[in-house]
């Protein structure tokens, strides 16, 4: 006996005999892409002092415990075999310390001082910035000057356990070695000054820092250049007397820092003009250099992490271009939708407006089916009430639950079925056309149902003999769960206001399936319905719109259909229309550079179609990536008022939306939620679709699951008779 082959994606047995399920690849590409850009702004957010920054000042405490000689010595306070000593800079001689740095601004202008005037400086750097301006670190390594240690993030250290010192040394050592390659052993701590002010809470961290390896260096004249006192005070306070050496505190960041530079190219002569001469600490105490080349594991690990950090923050530039650019596309969508839809919906419902005059022959009306045995009955009953004169054809393709036999059991007049093996719905259609006995054909699914008037209506337009197809107005008939409310929604104000928006553009990009009308003569001149993509209404569309036709959007003419009802079922639906929508541009691309009304579609309505239906969808997770990367790591406040902000357009859409086609105001009530679960799962559609487009994938045909839970259009009876064996009972 043949072995029922097993369907792809279905869980494995394991060798212990349970079975192994297997997260989805629609899922897992996704994720990994969401995770990668999360860890992407979690180490931005960490390099940017944003995440695990502590900026807490501890205030002075008792001085007991620190020794008379670390008090009374030197700037240079060595702590390493356990027993402090503490050195002091010969007279003539200054050492310039730079501290917080490297800045891209003010670093650069310092470095070019000294090498104006030929001098030396140490220049103590955060983990942070080194991380952030590599090439600063390298170019003080090649003029000569020394790199010391300023921790990773700028904590105050004496509030810090050990654990959390080791991570600021370690991980400030590690960008240094990144950025130059090199290691060293000079450190000062944060928020220091001179050896004389040290209490028992610095010296506790003074001794540990020895203890790892490490030379403190604190200062013995400070410029207070922070406090911007002007170059001619910076001067005065850096000044030393009577000739003693000195170590100098000076900044090269932490905001303008033009008063250092100016201070700093003016002291240089002037001190060297007294006899000073300016190097870095090592060549001042004739001591062996600070640094040390790294090699192997190190150096690459410092390699890796200058690397990533370089990465995060390009992709976090490239994703706040994304989120200006998808901010703008919502504005500007929104308020062209809210302009266009309200002078469509004053044009159309003007007194004196008319299409031409009054369409009254009679209409095919092609509603092709595939195993839809528990909504045909009610599809077909819903036209029979039709106040305008039809034929009803039913396509059978190829089903295998009874469809087709349910139809001719109906025995109803003006219905024909025509059956044909499984081929696919746009075979269907063509099908269809082929077999139809008027020239105005209207389509729709199996599991739609329309109003009496929703014929009569949607072939009006056609009394304008440059109309050739007619997009008609879908609602969603299941609108009583919470999905269905959501995409009810969606297809209220993303859809249908969207489509009166196009029409005044004239650049309609889908007729939608479930109640769309075309002239016979259109449909043949551009070859009728093909397969080439899986959105074949909108392929149709662009066709039409090429060759000359215009396409317009009868508002009245309302259809009623079966929204998904599963996430499942939403997922695939969703997948395919994007999927195939990105294959139709693709397929249609040449009208960008055609003549005549192909090239007017092509430079109006592709762009529009290819901003809207799918770079801005594509974007707009950034808004929602932010919001949470705010929301957690601030700014909190303005992150909330934004979002916020963003759903008050929103809202403020969708019920103009809801007003214009009269719909009650209710189901917005979810609107917020749709918002944080509903988009998010479009957004990760939307991103499956890129990614089988990028990789050549194509998709085959995917038959949704019908509930049969539109019966008649809200309002009417739901007239339902019950189906045995393909036959009806009465």
């Amino acid at each position: 006996m043949a072995s029922r082959p097993r369907r792809p994606g279905a869980a494995t047995g394991a060798p212990d005999g349970s079975r192994r399920r297997r997260l989805p690849m629609r899922l897992l590409l996704p994720l990994l892409v969401l995770a990668a850009l999360m860890a992407m702004l979690m180490l931005r957010g960490y390099v940017h002092s944003e995440i695990l920054a502590d900026h807490r000042i501890r205030p002075e405490a008792s001085a007991d415990k620190v020794p008379q000689e670390i008090v009374d010595g030197g700037p240079v306070i060595d702590t390493r075999t356990g027993r402090p000593s503490t050195l002091k800079v010969p007279d003539h001689r200054m050492v310039l310390t730079f501290d917080d740095g490297p800045d891209p601004t003010w670093t650069p202008k310092v470095l070019d001082v000294l090498e104006k005037h030929d001098a030396h400086a140490v220049f103590f750097v955060t983990g942070t910035m080194a991380s952030r301006y590599p090439d600063l670190v390298r170019r003080m390594v090649d003029e000569g000057h020394e790199i010391g240690l300023h921790t990773f993030n700028h904590p105050d250290l004496s509030l810090q356990s050990k654990k959390r010192i080791d991570w600021e040394l370690s991980q400030n050592q590690l960008a240094i070695t990144g950025a130059a390659g090199i290691r060293t052993s000079l450190f000062r701590p944060p928020y220091s000054s001179y050896a004389a002010s040290m209490d028992n809470e610095s010296w506790a961290v003074t001794e540990y820092i020895g203890a790892r390896g490490y030379i403190t260096v604190v200062t013995s004249v400070d410029s207070r250049d922070w406090s911007k006192p002007g170059a001619d005070r910076i001067i005065r306070n850096v000044t030393p007397e009577g000739g003693e050496g000195a170590i100098v505190l000076m900044h090269d960041s932490g905001g303008d820092r033009h008063q250092t530079v100016e201070a700093l190219d003016r002291f240089l002569p002037k001190m060297k003009a007294e006899g000073y001469r300016f190097g870095n600490l090592t060549e001042t105490l004739d001591a062996p250099s600070a640094h040390t080349r790294a090699t192997g594991v190190d150096l690459w690990k410092g390699k890796a992490w200058v690397f990533l950090v370089q990465a995060s923050d390009h992709v976090t530039a490239v994703l706040a271009v994304g989120l200006a650019i998808i901010g703008f596309l919502v504005i500007a969508r929104f308020g062209l939708m809210l302009l266009l839809s309200g002078i469509h919906a004053r044009r159309v419902r003007h007194r004196d407006f008319s299409w031409g005059p009054p369409v009254t022959e009679p209409v095919s009306v092609l509603v092709p089916a595939y195993n839809e045995a528990k909504c045909i009955e009610s599809t077909v009953r819903s036209l029979m009430a039709s106040d305008h004169p039809i034929e009803v054809l039913v396509i059978d393709d190829g089903s295998s639950d009874g469809t087709a036999r349910i139809v001719e059991n109906l025995a109803l007049p003006n219905v024909r079925v025509v059956r044909q093996l499984n081929a696919g719905k746009p075979a269907a259609l063509n099908r269809g056309v082929a077999n139809a006995r008027h020239d105005l054909v209207v389509m729709m699914d199996g599991d739609t149902v329309f109003e009496p008037s929703t014929v009569r209506e949607l072939v009006q337009p056609f009394g304008d003999p440059r109309v050739g197809a007619v997009a008609g107005n879908a609602k969603v008939g299941n609108k009583n769960t919470l999905i269905g409310a959501w995409q009810h929604i969606e297809y209220v104000m993303g859809f249908n206001l969207d489509r009166r928006m196009y029409d005044v553009l004239q650049c309609m990009p889908t007729i939608p399936g479930a109640v769309g009308a075309f002239r016979r003569t259109a449909l043949e001149r551009v070859g009728g319905m093909s397969d080439d993509t899986l959105a074949e209404d909108t392929d149709i569309t662009m066709a039409i719109h090429r060759d000359g036709w215009r396409v317009v959007y009868a508002e009245k003419a309302r259809a009623w259909t079966e929204a998904p009802e599963s996430v499942q079922q939403l997922w695939s639906q969703r997948y395919r229309w994007s999927y195939g929508t990105m294959q139709a541009i693709w397929k249609h691309r040449r009208a960008l550079f055609d003549r005549g009304p192909s090239g007017r579609f092509g430079r109006v309505g592709l762009p529009l179609v290819s901003l809207f239906m799918v770079l801005a969808p594509l974007l707009a997770p950034l808004i929602d990536v932010f919001l949470i990367y705010g929301l957690v790591f601030g700014p909190t406040e303005k992150t909330i008022v934004a979002w916020f902000g963003v759903l008050a357009i929103q809202a403020a859409c969708a019920t103009y939306a809801f007003i214009l086609d009269r719909e009650r105001l209710t189901p917005l009530i979810s609107l917020p939620l749709q918002q944080i679960l509903y988009r998010q799962l479009m957004y990760v559609v939307l991103l499956q679709s890129w990614i089988t487009a990028l990789t050549g994938g194509r998709l085959r045909w995917q038959k949704l699951r019908r509930m049969g839970g539109v019966s008649a259009p809200p309002g009417a009876p739901a007239e339902r008779h019950p189906v045995v064996d393909g036959r009806p009972v009465a």
